[in-house]
């Protein structure tokens, strides 16, 4: 697709607009406009790729039939991963098709500027109805705080709140109103069925629309799902996944119980949603994405959360339903399919142009079947450790790759991790500057430096890029929110 850049990008949509209203041809406008495909995006927060029944999770064999059966009309992107794999980052790259040294979010609480053009600024200008409802995380200025129209990066209906993870407790901002709600219960429940409305409302509209979802759960606190989910899941009945060292093993059964809990009420939740779509009649014409914004630990090597390489932590699910486009049954893909992936794929299936200054890659006929999937690698990295990951804990600045195969990474001493994910699924045995894969080595870092390289990542050390954007940090490189 042919790219522009912000101001041209803008100019032409505003002038396309202004002839249509001047030659008084509104109507046949939105009738071609209607052609284009809606976009449901749906994610969960803090989501590996793993835990899901259809991954093979065997604590959930049986327990996410709607993803399940989704997977099964879907295409599964099984190396999705997160570029940057913590909150802001991956939403600001998911927006913009942006890596986050060149948007500049590589540390939470960050805010996101007006210079790029988001997938939902360009959808709009192309006609769409576009709607944000649950988390942002790409304001900055508390996490609380009223976010103002123009701060919105172009959405137009608005339930949102910057950041929270007290589920039950959860409040909100909607239109241009500055005073708190709340959503009642489980706010994903209720987040879930404000979406449900919004697509019958619009279903038999002539524009398109552009929703996107975002949940705060699987992500911690994880013993806060509603009790009929929390109940399915008993600590001494938790199959662990090889890699959890027995030390940590009665504390990731706990954490794994209350997250497996969120996660089978979150299937529910894109049940309910895929229904409304199917039975609205707008199945054929509707893109259905379900991913996360990362991974999650949960004990494997010994670690929590998010921010690091290894793949509970950078691997997301990512399932893309559109029958009109990609078929009716599903398929499977094992190729690296990074987050500024996601935006440019979106846009070339809606034949909508792609802005200029967008660094990711369209997949789009590669998803549809009509180029074969390319020998490529997906970048991970992590421009300065903050928050969850700090240095006396071993954060650290890193870049690396995840082909289809293999993880190669390095940090600023020089090669760090190297796995074979055929062999060693589970990551156990570093294979870096073994004498046996020193071939294999140079071939992974040749790629991986090429990649950086093009992209103008010198992997320099995080308190440069920090001092570059201005960020005032605390002692341990966090923003404070």
């Amino acid at each position: 697709m042919k790219k522009q850049n912000r101001r041209d990008f803008l100019k032409t949509a505003a002038i396309s607009t202004t002839m249509l209203l001047a030659d008084g041809c509104l109507q046949p406008a939105q009738k071609a406009s209607a052609k284009k495909p809606n976009i449901v995006f749906v994610f969960g927060d803090q989501w590996r790729a793993q835990a899901t029944g259809y991954s093979g999770d065997p604590n959930l064999k049986g327990k996410t039939p709607n993803l399940d059966k989704l997977a099964a009309q879907s295409v599964n992107l099984t190396n999705a991963v997160s570029t940057c794999p913590v909150c802001t980052p991956y939403r600001a790259s998911m927006l913009t098709g942006q890596y986050a040294l060149t948007h500049g979010l590589f540390l939470n609480d960050a805010p996101l500027r007006n210079e790029a053009v988001t997938i939902a600024e360009v959808c709009k200008n192309a006609g769409y109805d576009t709607a944000y409802v649950g988390k942002w995380h790409i304001n900055a200025g508390g996490r609380n705080n009223f976010i103002p129209e123009n701060r919105r990066q172009g959405f137009d209906y608005w339930k949102v709140l910057e950041c929270t993870h007290n589920y039950n407790n959860s409040l909100y901002y909607t239109g241009n109103d500055p005073t708190k709600r709340k959503w009642p219960g489980y706010d994903a429940i209720a987040q879930t069925r404000d979406v449900q409305e919004y697509i019958k409302a619009h279903a038999d509209n002539e524009k398109p629309f552009l929703i996107m979802l975002s949940w705060g759960p699987p992500h911690n606190p994880y013993g806060t799902a509603p009790e009929k989910y929390r109940k399915m899941f008993m600590e001494n009945n938790i199959i662990l996944r090889p890699n959890v060292p027995p030390e940590n093993a009665n504390a990731a059964k706990k954490d794994l119980a209350g997250y497996y809990a969120h996660i089978v009420a979150l299937d529910d939740c894109i049940g309910n949603i895929v229904d409304t779509i199917d039975h609205a009649g707008i199945k054929n014409n509707t893109i259905v994405v379900f991913t996360s914004d990362h991974g999650d630990m949960l004990g494997s090597h010994g670690y929590q959360r998010k921010q690091k390489p290894w793949d509970e932590s950078v691997r997301v699910p990512f399932l893309i339903r559109y029958p009109a486009k990609l078929g009716k049954k599903g398929k499977t893909l094992d190729m690296p399919f990074e987050t500024p992936d996601i935006m440019p794929t979106l846009l070339s299936l809606c034949d909508l142009n792609i802005p200029n200054g967008v660094e990711g890659v369209d997949y789009s006929r590669i998803l549809a079947g009509k180029l074969n999937a390319p020998d490529n690698a997906a970048l991970i990295e992590c421009a300065s450790p903050f928050g969850e990951w700090l240095r006396k804990n071993g954060g650290k600045e890193y870049r690396g790759i995840r082909t289809k195969r293999f993880t190669y990474v390095r940090d600023l001493n020089g090669p760090w991790l190297l796995y074979d994910n055929q062999n060693d699924p589970y990551q156990k045995n570093n294979l870096v500057n073994s004498p046996q894969t020193a071939s294999l080595q140079k071939i992974l870092d040749t790629k991986l430096m090429a990649k950086l390289k093009k992209h103008g990542d010198e992997f320099k050390q995080g308190s440069e890029y920090i001092k570059k954007w201005g960020y005032k940090v605390d002692a341990h490189g966090t923003l404070p929110y």
